[in-house]
């Protein structure tokens, strides 16, 4: 029994190692990478688009005009869709995310481990969250980048691309669900893991637009310490 009970304490010592060991790499790597800087920002020219990059501390979204020239984002998100119609509301932020997460985890006392599990290991399923709000005020926790009307271009089909669509071509809005007064979710593409996360997301969007961006990072200040 003492030998057996001895084996038992060496393999579980061995997992336990295994997984801090893990752990400790994936931090390190998230961090080194969320340091590297790719692409650049551009200087205001005639016809730039001003879009920004909006914090909660924890996440990232991607605020954009509702209407321009070239997008009306009320075709694809109408401000019907959230609990109170404004439409002196003439931004609207976009974040990708797991759909467990975002819609049974408004914060994170009420993060169940099964959520978290299914949310790390390509488990669960995925939702945009898109917020109408008045023109963001610039701090700590929004930057404002500036895109000309190719890199916006980019930029729309990269979010319209998220959604996930019915079989008549809309945007399917997830009924019942909006952390306040002025958001709704949406049926995403995509799964949500340890190494493609919401902020991923985020960051890819502004590698498309040609952006300043991390070179990979899974957390929001990896996007952020490319505009420090």
């Amino acid at each position: 029994m003492a030998e057996a009970l001895r084996k038992v304490a060496k393999g579980a010592a061995y997992v336990g190692g295994g997984i801090v060991g893990a752990l400790a790499l994936y931090l390190a790597a998230s961090v080194g990478l969320s340091a590297i800087p790719v692409g650049r920002a551009n200087s205001p020219a005639p016809g730039t688009i001003p879009a920004y990059i909006l914090s909660n501390g924890v996440h990232t979204d991607i605020v954009l005009p509702v209407r321009t020239s070239q997008m009306d984002w009320t075709e694809l998100v109408p401000y019907t869709a959230a609990p109170v119609l404004d439409p002196s509301r003439d931004y609207i932020g976009f974040g990708w995310g797991d759909k467990g997460f975002y819609l049974n985890t408004p914060t994170w006392a009420e993060l169940k481990p099964s959520t978290a599990v299914k949310a790390m290991f390509w488990l669960s399923t995925t939702a945009m969250h898109a917020t109408f709000h008045h023109q963001p005020q610039l701090g700590p926790d929004c930057v404002q980048v500036l895109l000309t009307p190719a890199e916006y271009a980019r930029l729309v089909a990269f979010i319209k691309n998220s959604f996930d669509y019915d079989a008549h071509g809309r945007t399917q809005h997830i009924q019942g669900h909006s952390y306040g007064q002025h958001d709704a979710f949406y049926e995403a593409k995509r799964t949500y893991n340890l190494f493609y996360t919401c902020n991923t997301w985020a960051n890819e969007g502004l590698k498309v637009a040609g952006q300043k961006a991390a070179l990979w990072t899974p957390f929001e200040f990896g996007i952020f310490w490319q505009y420090q």
